[in-house]
């Protein structure tokens, strides 16, 4: 059996969200386990329930939109916490466009909660030895797109732009929607030839 996959859900995203590609995951000889959080809760707290969820290490961690970011802060934050790869689906690692103009409205700052800043524009940067692989969809199918257009390629939720981070070994693009992106078999290999080789190729 191999290595513990730690799986991360996004904003709004129950961990059923995931069944598929742990489903796949688990055929393929690893062992997910999804974290449960709320996504509205204070993010440094989740960051901490991570950390603590993840001890028992080494892992490989998948983090899907805001759970990417989750994983991103946490393992850069706690060195200690042992990992073997990271690979993370439409992340708004540098911000989030459609967050800010989400959060512009009464009822959209409500719905994001204490995760609603990380949506500014701001620097992202991976700070560890472990392989960081960056998967981002190109089709703008999403509900970011429910305010009007999004600016250069994005999922529809995402701008490619946005899930960049400096230091990462490799980023591949695929032309899916943002939640498409926990569903499309395409996804699937990239991330099984990822945890596998810690590279895309």
């Amino acid at each position: 059996m191999k290595a513990d996959v730690v799986l991360a859900p996004g904003l709004w995203a129950p961990g059923a969200t995931l069944t598929l590609l742990a489903l796949r995951l688990s055929r393929a000889g690893y062992q997910p386990r999804v974290f449960p959080y709320h996504g509205r809760s204070p993010f440094d707290a989740n960051v901490e329930r991570l950390a603590q969820f993840a001890r028992n290490g080494p892992s490989h961690f998948i983090g899907h939109s805001l759970g990417g970011v989750l994983v991103l802060e946490m393992l850069n934050r706690h060195p200690q916490v042992a990992a073997r790869s990271v690979l993370l689906l439409g992340a708004p690692a540098r911000g989030c466009f459609a967050g800010r103009r989400l959060g512009r409205h009464q009822a959209g700052r409500w719905m994001m909660g204490g995760c609603g800043p990380l949506w500014d524009e701001r620097e992202a940067r991976w700070t560890r030895s472990e392989p960081l692989g960056v998967i981002a969809g190109t089709q703008a199918l999403g509900l970011g797109r429910a305010f009007g257009r999004l600016p250069g390629e994005n999922d529809g939720v995402v701008c490619v732009s946005e899930t960049t981070v400096d230091g990462m070994t490799a980023r591949a693009l695929v032309p899916v929607g943002h939640s498409v992106l926990l569903v499309s078999g395409h996804v699937g290999r990239l991330a099984e030839r990822f945890l596998a080789g810690g590279k895309f190729e």
